[in-house]
Order: C-alpha cells, then structure tokens, then sequence
C-alpha cells in the first residue's frame, strides 16, 4: 500500500476496523439451508480483507457466528478467521449472536468453560476502547441486555477513552426495514439508552439484519453489517423481502477524531477500471494542493487537453 500524504482537511484515520458479520457457520462445511455456499462466500470476503487493508486494529464479527451453534461450525470458523488475523498482526472480537450458543462458543473460540455467561470483553486498540457486549437470549432469537451487563458497561464508561469508545453488538438498536421483524429486535433499549448517552461512546457496531444499514440511537451512530452468507433482497416491497445468494459485503470503519467514517464493500469479481493508478497517485502527491486543485477538480470543454 502507497505511503501517502493527507489530502484536504483530514488527517489520516488513527484506526480502521473490519467490521464483519454473520457467517452462519455450519458443522462439516454444509450449505446454509437457503442454498448459500457459507465457507465459500467467507472465504471471498476474507480476500477481499486482505486486499483493502494491510495492518486492521481489529477484525470484529458481530454475531451468528454459527448457524446452530455446533462446535465443528465454530472450530472451523476459527480456523477460517485466526491465519488471517496474524497474517494481518491484529486481535479478532468475537460477538455471540442469535444463532449461537454460547457454551459452545466459549469452548470453540475463547478456550473459555464459562457456559452461559454472556460473552463480553474489553479491547483497549491503541487508546481506542473496543467493548463487546451480548445481546443473545439464550433458547430465543430476539435481543436483550440485562441489569448485570448494563451496570458493567456503566461502570467501563465512567473513565473515557483517549480516542473514545466502540460498542459491538449483535441486535441492532434500530428499526427494521422489513415487517414484523421488530420481534426479533432489542428489548429494553432505553435503559441502554440510558447508559450510554452522553458518555465517550462514539459509535455501535451492529449485525442481525443481513443487509448494510445505519441510523443514531441515544444520538450514537449505528452502522449495521450485512451478512457474509446470505443477504436480503432489498429489492422487493418491503412485505416481499428474503434472502439471496450475493451482494455479500462487510465495512471497512475508519476512526478519526472528529469522525468515524463506515464504508461499505462489496464482494465482487466485476472488472475494475484502472484510471487511478500507483503511478497517477504518485503524480498527484508530488503536487501542491493548489496545484491538484486545478489539475484533477477544474472542469474541462469537451475537447481541451
């Protein structure tokens, strides 16, 4: 990756997270019951990673790590995700979801024996606090957070952080495009409200839903990843939507510190142009900022050199 200068108003981001979720991992290698090749697809998305960035702060899975919760899904998951986390010198965050259980979870990624305890966990990344928490219920697929996780994180959010605190979660504190599905939603969102508003918390990194999404909760960002298995076809009416075999994505998070930025990318084979190349980037960084103004932002006639 080139080593450039910052260009316009911004400083380079101080940490950039992968953001991924919902493998739906399955025991053997089988299929996702939709007809989704679910170590095929993570595998693509897992190319793609290496690609867009070479040195992460974390590679983040917010839930459904598995699809029934089976140890083999989630030995194999690990064995999938940690090669690429040291080849890229990061930690990796594992967030339970609705899908998983959370014995087995411990004992295939953590080497934990906790059982049913919730799965939460404090990361400091270079002055950037990263906090799991655990929306799973065990036995239900809806969310919730109960008084002992709550009082936790209270606590963690007493003392800020030097560049402020990330929430990573499975059940997003939004509403959901497609009807009916707000069952399967957060319960007790205003006492989480409660807790985070007005503290370093800076953004929620969020799963669930199978498709990319973001709005505010307690006036907090919330980005939601799409699903490295399936999606959902977001093309229908809404009272029509289901799940698809592509536009698998995940999100790149880019932390600065006047703002985090969550970008969105696809895993795709489509041909790229090549316009923006090593070479042109070179040419533009040997320019001044007045001169690359009036190279590449002056609007030409149709037929000027």
């Amino acid at each position: 990756m080139l080593d450039l200068p910052a260009f316009g108003r911004h400083q380079p981001a101080s940490h950039t997270i992968v953001h991924l979720s919902d493998p739906h991992f399955l025991a053997g290698g089988a299929r996702h019951a939709g007809g989704a090749d679910t170590e095929r697809n993570f595998a693509r998305t897992l190319d793609a990673v290496r690609r867009v960035h070479p040195s992460p702060s974390a590679i983040v899975l917010t839930g459904d790590l598995t699809d029934l919760g089976e140890p083999d899904a989630y030995a194999r998951l690990r064995r999938a995700v940690e090669p690429v986390a040291a080849e890229l010198g990061c930690p990796v965050v594992w967030v339970a979801g609705n899908h998983d259980e959370r014995p087995a979870l411990r004992a295939g990624l953590l080497d934990d024996v906790a059982g049913e305890q919730p799965v939460t966990g404090v990361w400091d990344l270079d002055g950037l606090r990263l906090i799991a928490l655990d929306t799973s219920v065990p036995g239900w697929h809806h969310g919730d957070l109960d008084d002992g996780q709550l009082d936790w994180l209270g606590g963690l959010l007493r003392e800020p952080a030097p560049h402020g605190t990330l929430l990573a979660m499975h059940h997003p504190p939004l509403p959901a495009h497609v009807p009916l599905f707000d069952i399967l939603e957060l319960r007790h969102q205003d006492e989480l409200a409660d807790v985070i508003r007005g503290t370093d918390v800076r953004g929620i990194l969020a799963g669930h839903l199978h498709y990319s999404s973001s709005g505010t909760f307690a006036g907090i960002p919330v980005s939601v990843a799409s699903s490295t298995c399936y999606t959902m076809n977001l093309a229908r009416p809404a009272a029509e939507v289901n799940g698809m075999d592509a536009a698998q994505s995940f999100q790149l998070v880019h932390v600065y510190p006047d703002t985090i930025t969550h970008t969105v990318v696809p895993v795709d084979d489509a041909p790229t142009a090549d316009f923006f190349t090593e070479e042109w980037l070179r040419d533009m960084a040997r320019l001044s900022s007045e001169e690359r103004l009036e190279l590449f932002s002056r609007k030409r006639a149709p037929g000027d050199a």
